[in-house]
């Protein structure tokens, strides 16, 4: 007979429990306890109605987790449990749940598909074979419910490919579910939080799943059985780094977008501020191999001055690239808009469009459209590392679409938060065709996770959720000239959650199908659209309870970042994102058309 032999550390009895209270008034009162409507800080009201596995993921390897750095694990454990007033779940409570039965049949790709991000490498967001009409979305149901274990922010936007879903979380997970039960095929503990899209590419024979996560990292995953193919832990190694995009496949190479929280970290007067800068990386697919790497800031940070306290502060920095690369494959270049500055050293790669070529990734051209936008979170008179110059925080969030106008003429759409929607010239190194404002813009939108744009009009969500006076709402623009075809102000917020803030804002990523255009909102709608006239055709309240395929006890919140998905007559969405501004919520949403196709 053998024997496992365990070694247990023995803990003093006496050992006292960490004090959670005293804990966050040390290090997060400053901001939570004052923090208004206007800031991107949560309320400490509103982090009560979290999970403790979301706020100690925060903590851990989300934006906080600079300010709780030196912190044990059982000290941010009891942070999280004291600011939530609930236990830590139990994960065998619903283990073996909802799996699917037998063996997941090959991978078989379709047009109805849809992966990663944009649905296409131009970002478009439209599916031209949604697999339903506009006579059907009125018939839109529920057809299945999923819950994300521990989580309250629906987070990644789902990829449906093949007949599955592909979906990440912000516990750390990432799932492939079948499309029409969902039912659960496996699952894969990526180590952290999973944000971006999932994109799916056929490398050497095999189907592979592609996302980066909140530790700046890449992995691949085998589709088929959820075993990991390969990893690039912190493609960047800065602290603070953070994969939050989806990657962009493309011959055989995965395109990286990079961005920071160093703008939480940099307010504070110890903090060595600021030495990020956002990039672009490219990876070979089959090996998770880095083959370059560009920065739109050229200049590395170098030392400036030093603040009131004496700590040393750097620049330039910023330009986080918060979208997923847009691919033109006709003239072999990578396009993608960058954040705002964080220091006020003045460089010309923030608040940016920037071309980079396919192969080499050297800077083929840029246009900064936004010069001098210089921001930090949470920046107060008296802090000694706020910029002098403090911009509006006018970031291109959201990824950029190639489009032929109805002239022939290319254009390249950029929306920004300002609430300004931008068309370039992508044969004339950018050259600025026309623009439009739709918002009036703020650190949360004016145009937020991007517009959608079939062949003559861009469909475009504005935000405006802090903004005074704000235009939330819908807009189709025209692409040949930037002008209005319609506009539908956002209906008034009604939210069947109790939250501090309750709002009509339309930050979400914009779907949109032949006839049709679905949004999201705030207080947790989804609604489409007719794209004639903007005439709503359905609407839905997400932000409910949920009984879920998998046991998980589950609710939506309010609509944010990930847009809805439409692939093969079904319609998905997170609902729950609240990660700023809003309600928090754990589930994924399948829709179809009872009587439909």
């Amino acid at each position: 007979m053998k024997f496992l032999l365990t070694v247990v550390a023995v803990l003093p009895c006496f050992a006292a429990a960490p004090d959670g209270a005293a804990i966050y008034v040390n290090r997060c009162a400053v901001c939570h306890d004052k923090a208004g409507d206007d800031a991107r800080t949560p309320k400490r009201a509103d982090l009560a109605k979290r999970t403790p596995e979301a706020v100690y993921g925060a903590l851990t390897e989300g934006p906080m987790r600079e300010q709780a750095a030196g912190l044990t694990v059982e000290e941010r454990r009891a942070v999280a449990t004291y600011l939530t007033g609930k236990a830590f779940s139990d994960p065998a409570a619903t283990a073996g749940k909802g799996l699917c039965e037998g063996h997941p049949a090959a991978i078989r790709v379709g047009k109805g598909d849809w992966n990663g991000w944009g649905f296409d490498r131009e970002n478009t967001r439209y599916q031209p074979n949604p697999g339903l009409t506009v006579a059907d979305v009125p018939k839109l149901k529920l057809k299945w419910a999923f819950g994300f274990p521990g989580a309250t922010l629906g987070y990644s936007q789902p990829a449906v490919v093949g007949g599955r879903v592909f979906v990440g979380s912000a516990e750390g997970h990432v799932y492939a579910l079948d499309a029409a039960t969902g039912c659960t095929y496996w699952s894969y503990d990526a180590g952290a939080w999973v944000r971006s899209a999932p994109v799916l590419a056929k490398v050497k024979d095999r189907w592979l799943v592609f996302f980066g996560d909140e530790k700046a990292g890449v992995q691949a995953v085998d589709a088929i059985t959820g075993k990991q193919a390969w990893a690039t832990p912190k493609v960047d190694r800065h602290a603070v780094a953070r994969v939050v995009a989806s990657l962009a496949f493309h011959d055989g190479k995965l395109y990286v977008p990079m961005s920071s929280v160093e703008e939480i970290a940099g307010p504070n007067p110890k903090y060595e501020c600021c030495t990020f800068r956002g990039s672009v990386s490219a990876l070979d697919a089959a090996t998770g191999k880095v083959l370059w790497k560009s920065h739109p800031i050229t200049d590395p940070p170098k030392p400036t001055k030093k603040n009131s306290v004496g700590t040393q502060l750097h620049g330039p920095a910023g330009g986080s690239v918060w979208m997923t690369p847009t691919i033109d494959a006709k003239r072999k270049v990578l396009y993608f808009g960058t954040g705002n500055s964080y220091t006020d050293v003045e460089t010309g790669g923030t608040e940016a469009i920037v071309a980079l070529d396919l192969q080499t990734g050297s800077i083929r051209w840029m246009n900064q459209l936004t010069p001098n936008d210089n921001f930090l979170v949470n920046c107060r008179p008296g802090k000694p590392n706020c910029p002098d110059r403090e911009g509006p925080d006018s970031d291109f969030g959201a990824s950029l679409i190639l489009r032929t106008a109805p002239s022939g003429r290319q254009v390249l759409l950029c929306g920004q938060k300002s609430g300004i929607l931008y068309a370039l010239d992508p044969e004339a190194k950018g050259k600025l065709l026309w623009k439009i404002a739709l918002g009036t813009g703020s650190a949360l939108g004016g145009i937020q996770w991007g517009p959608a744009a079939d062949t003559e009009k861009a469909y475009v969500a504005v935000s405006d959720v802090v903004a005074k006076p704000g235009k939330p709402g819908l807009t189709a623009v025209r692409l040949a000239d930037g002008s209005v075809a319609w506009h539908v102000p956002a209906p008034e917020a009604k939210c069947s959650f109790a939250a501090t803030l309750c709002s009509n804002a339309q930050s979400a990523g914009v779907t949109a199908i032949p006839g049709a255009v679905f949004s999201g909102a705030l207080d947790g709608h989804l609604r489409a659209y007719s794209t004639v006239d903007g005439a709503v055709l359905w609407d839905f309240d997400t932000g409910v309870p949920f009984e879920t395929v998998n046991g998980v006890k589950a609710k939506g919140g309010s609509i944010d970042s990930p847009g809805p998905v439409v692939s093969h007559g079904m319609v998905f969405t997170n609902s729950g994102y609240g990660r700023f501004m809003g309600a928090p919520g754990n589930v994924l949403l399948a829709f179809e058309a009872v009587g439909g196709k």
